[in-house]
């Protein structure tokens, strides 16, 4: 499979009828057989039979990540444990974690998806795709692999860590995609730089990374570390893993996201609104062709808007941009909203920086401070600290030009920025702490 032209390029209305067709079983299941949602349901005094547009979709109750995790660990299945192939969980690392599951169609269908999101991506049947995910409950590494197979690649299933022997591996055997969060792209890149090793003699043509909110900043960085195409890959566990949608190489303007196996919305943030296409709010997701673990309207906290306009590459499926953040990781700093994203994003255009970055928000009296700890190049360091402070200081009237707060810029030496294996931790909020204690 290269191309899923009968799916991928289906006209609108043949492809909302399918959606309506798919949203009403899936109603229906959901109501028979899991009890959270019958009795939601209920109380907004919503059956199956009254979905009969795809706009009706609004009466259906949300999902958020407390009630899945609220229904530890099974109680949000639809169908008998006997039925149920596979199990993953969230990667969250506190409390409960969301557990789902598989029913053997379900991995055929993800395979399936995130095939057709590599072979969007220009990978081919003998490509060679090293995938530095993590491999167990997280969904990222697991997803990739039989994605990988699928397609016919050659599966490199090396998971995160061992940085050191990535590049080895990445040399030695040939790989031309690599997949991972672009955090642990740019550890494995300035690794390579330590060692003497020039990342852009290997055979990478691409790299997918997702996991993480990242900047069009940190593509150019990477692509220009790499010599790749830096493409970003959308998925999330609560609705099934990596391969939801995928940007294409035509133009690295939005993911498409596979409409014959979800319907996707946005949302207003605070209201549960439904936005029209172009305007920005939170994704929410609900799932088609899921048996084992449906959900409906789940509410992602992911920040974007959607789009129909065509791509050249004749894909016909909604293109949502790139996430512009999280709704649980926008800071409130005295009255403004700030995503990492957007300090990335200045970070990344200055050239004297490392892209090592990490934020830290206190409570000073009654006000809230905001702290950005970055590393110098190691040609800043060099030059000492009266260069250094200079460009602290340029940073800061950046990040007040655009975003619109004051705050400090920390630059330290290389390789004091605490590094990634995977989802790298942008923002310590010691409010959270000092509320807790």
């Amino acid at each position: 499979m290269i191309f899923d032209v009968d799916h991928e390029t289906l006209p609108r209305e043949e492809l909302q009828a399918m959606q309506l067709r798919r949203l009403q079983i899936t109603v229906e299941r959901c109501y028979e057989t899991v009890r959270f949602y019958r009795e939601a349901m209920d109380e907004l005094e919503i059956k199956p039979h009254h979905i009969k547009t795809l706009s009706d979709v609004k009466f259906l109750p949300y999902t958020k990540k407390e009630q899945l995790r609220d229904n530890y660990p099974f109680g949000m299945f639809a169908v008998p444990p006997d039925q149920v192939a596979r199990v993953h969980a969230s990667s969250g690392t506190t409390g409960k974690p969301i557990v789902v599951g598989y029913t053997r169609r379900d991995i055929a269908n993800w395979s399936h998806m995130v095939a057709r999101s590599l072979s969007a991506a220009g990978l081919r049947p003998g490509d060679r795709l090293h995938n530095a995910f993590g491999f167990g409950l997280f969904t990222g590494g697991m997803g990739l692999h039989y994605g990988a197979e699928a397609l016919g690649l050659m599966a490199i299933p090396m998971s995160g860590g061992q940085t050191q022997k990535q590049i080895m591996l990445l040399a030695d055997f040939g790989a031309t995609a690599l997949c991972c969060t672009p955090s642990y792209a740019l550890n494995i890149a300035e690794e390579a730089e330590k060692l003497g090793f020039d990342m852009r003699k290997l055979s990478l043509r691409i790299g997918l990374f997702g996991a993480e909110p990242w900047s069009e900043e940190m593509r150019y960085e990477l692509e220009s570390r790499l010599q790749i195409d830096a493409l970003d890959i959308y998925g999330l566990t609560e609705v099934m893993g990596p391969g939801v949608g995928v940007e294409c190489r035509e133009g690295k303007h939005g993911l498409h996201l596979w409409e014959d196996h979800f319907l996707i919305e946005c949302v207003d943030v605070d209201t549960g609104e439904p936005l029209p296409y172009g305007e920005q709010g939170e994704i929410a997701i609900t799932t088609l062709t899921k048996e084992a673990f449906p959900v409906l309207r789940f509410r992602t906290r992911d920040i974007s808007v959607l789009e129909q306009a065509p791509c050249k590459c004749g894909r016909t499926h909604v293109r949502m941009r790139r996430i512009s953040g999280r709704s649980d990781d926008m800071l409130i700093i005295r009255g403004v909203n700030v995503f990492p994203t957007q300090v990335e994003a200045i970070l990344m255009r200055t050239e004297t920086l490392s892209p090592f970055y990490q934020i830290e928000v206190f409570r000073e009296g009654f006000l809230d401070s905001m702290v950005v700890n970055v590393e110098a190049s190691p040609p800043l360091y060099a030059k000492g600290q009266e260069f250094m402070d200079r460009v602290s200081a340029k940073v800061q009237k950046d990040l007040k030009d655009f975003i619109g707060i004051t705050c400090r810029v920390q630059i330290h030496p290389t390789g004091t920025v605490e590094r990634s294996m995977g989802k790298a931790m942008r923002v310590v909020d010691h409010r959270k702490k000092a509320a807790q204690s």
